[in-house]
């Protein structure tokens, strides 16, 4: 059975800095934990397709991939899926953005299944994932809603004095 995670966390940050920042693919290594370095291959405006490098595991192994994700700032969706899948036989995120009291709330759903060979089953990976993302997911939110405090009422960011 393949593998399927469902994550979510409320970031109590306005919408556009939450949707902009996260979409912003190249500062990805200043909201995630996990990745040493992100490159844009190619940015359409709708499509960005980018090269994600981790830092090094317990055993100093340093893991690369190739993704593109899909945007959609009309219904604030993202459609994420790996290129060079390693490990993987797929792997597709799928990201949403909602508008809530508190903020927004951001939700991750992987569907993906792990190849024959791969170091770890289905099951494994779900645990992996399960485990990682509200790390990844608490970070990318310590970030924003500092940003966000830094922010005068209007929601744009805060000028030098002269």
């Amino acid at each position: 059975m393949p593998g399927h995670t469902e994550n979510e966390i409320v970031v109590r940050a306005p919408m556009d800095l939450v949707w902009t920042r996260t979409n912003d693919v190249a500062d990805w290594p200043n909201l995630f934990t996990e990745y040493a370095a992100a490159e844009v291959l190619e940015d359409t405006g709708d499509r960005v397709r980018f090269r994600l490098t981790m830092h090094p595991d317990e055993e100093g192994r340093v893991w690369s991939w190739v993704s593109e994700r899909e945007i959609d700032p009309v219904n604030r969706t993202v459609l994420a899926r790996r290129v060079e899948t390693g490990p993987f036989e797929y792997m597709r995120i799928r990201w949403t953005y909602h508008e809530v009291e508190d903020g927004v709330l951001m939700r991750w759903t992987q569907d993906f299944a792990m190849k024959p060979d791969a170091p770890v089953d289905d099951a494994a990976m779900t645990e992996r994932i399960n485990t990682n993302t509200p790390i990844q997911m608490n970070a990318i939110k310590r970030v924003l809603e500092a940003e966000a405090a830094a922010l005068p009422a209007t929601g744009t960011p805060a000028e030098e004095p002269s």
